[in-house]
């Protein structure tokens, strides 16, 4: 098998490669290879509306069975790449398939990053990453009386909200000292782990996991401490780790995740990198190489990839933001607040809608909103041009955010 440009990847990066590939008119072979069965699909519902059972399958679907075949974009599903032969452009897969490219995308994502600990693999020790990730997690969810989710991002507060409200007992563990502390300021934190307590969520914070006990099947998470908490099912949130391994293997430059330019060009010809898996110098946080985990990240880069492999070449360049649902509150991110040397709270938490407005030397460099739909829309205005602003004009709520831009 040959195409023209193979895509190694079935989320929603590689999925939006194929789509803007068509929808730019490109006539050439492409194909998509992916290691789940599944055709394409959302992933930010697992851990929320398709886990609390709220949406079906088909209804976190990227595009139906039809549009693929209408665009004449081929399949190749429940094969995982294990090589990549840069120098006479073709892949490997699982089943000792070779497969031939003109461009290569890899948008492989990552798998999630699960405890090197005794009893990390034990059957109901469950990650979060998957269509079958999910399913099992409903299927042991449902007779599982007693859970522990470890790890107090995003995953792990949207699993412990869907389960919380499904009547289950839950304890959340965060080695840190507050919940969100990678993406977030300490007001932000302390208003979720007020939330999360307040709907019955045994939130502990500064634990440390030191092994998971049981035979045959998980029975309880013993802590550093020695205390050994009851288990039926445990839920792992602890981020991923890019599967990146056949690029670099293949002399690709990065370590975690491949290096990528402006252009989402990795150092070996004519392959590019997007998404979860892909390392690059982003403006908004200064120039730092990072990796950006989230859905309007991959999107971005597929659509810088797509254009330059049809002749539109332009840099990457786009804001970061997020979302997560945790029971009625949605929370929207924009740009990243690392390195803030000051959070403007804008609002009264105890109203449930508020924002935190994070500066860098008296610039605006990121926003959280919390049922603050308004502020996110105009924060992400006022974070795009690194707004100049004092505390006092961010926090006044009478005063609307996109108001403080110079005419």
């Amino acid at each position: 098998m040959h195409f023209e440009v193979l895509i190694v990847g079935g989320g929603h990066g590689g999925a939006q490669v194929a789509v803007m590939l068509r929808t730019q008119k490109f006539a050439g072979s492409v194909a998509i290879v992916g290691d789940e069965p599944e055709l394409p699909y959302e992933r930010p519902p697992l851990s929320k509306e398709y886990f609390a059972g709220e949406k079906d399958f088909e209804r976190i679907q990227l595009r139906p069975a039809r549009y693929w075949d209408e665009r004449d974009v081929t399949m190749l599903l429940g094969k995982r790449v294990v090589s990549v032969d840069p120098a006479v452009h073709t892949v490997t897969t699982d089943g000792g398939e070779t497969i031939g490219y003109g461009k290569l995308v890899w948008a492989a994502g990552g798998a999630p990053r699960m405890l090197p600990i005794p009893g990390g693999d034990l059957p109901g020790v469950q990650g979060v990453r998957t269509r079958a990730d999910a399913d099992a997690m409903k299927a042991a969810s449902e007779t599982a009386r007693q859970i522990v989710v470890i790890g107090g991002g995003y995953i792990g507060l949207e699993a412990a909200a869907v389960l919380t409200r499904a009547g289950k007992q839950v304890v959340l563990l965060e080695a840190q000292d507050r919940v969100l502390a990678r993406v977030a300021g300490e007001a932000l934190s302390r208003f979720y782990e007020k939330e999360h307590r307040e709907h019955g969520v045994d939130l502990r914070l500064g634990v440390c996991v030191e092994a998971i006990e049981g035979e045959a099947h998980v029975t309880g998470v013993r802590l550093s401490d020695g205390e050994v908490i009851p288990a039926d099912l445990v839920i792992v949130g602890i981020g991923i780790v890019p599967a990146v391994e056949p690029l670099l293997a293949a002399g690709a430059e990065g370590g975690n995740g491949v290096l990528v330019d402006r252009h989402c060009k990795t150092s070996l010809p004519d392959i590019y990198a997007i998404g979860d898996c892909a390392a690059h110098e982003n403006p908004f946080a200064e120039g730092a190489v990072i990796r950006l985990e989230s859905v309007q990240n991959a999107n971005d880069q597929a659509n810088v990839v797509a254009r330059g492999i049809c002749g539109d070449a332009a840099p990457y360049h786009a804001i970061p933001w997020f979302w997560s649902n945790q029971y009625d509150l949605k929370l929207q991110t924009a740009g990243l607040s690392t390195g803030h040397d000051r959070a403007v709270l804008r609002g009264d938490p105890a109203t449930r809608s508020f924002s935190v407005v994070y500066l860098k030397q008296g610039r605006v460099i990121a926003i959280d909103c919390v049922n603050a739909t308004k502020d996110y829309v105009q924060g992400r205005m006022i974070v795009t041009a690194g707004l100049l602003a004092t505390p006092g004009q961010l926090a006044d709520t009478r005063t609307p955010l996109k108001e403080l831009l110079a005419p």
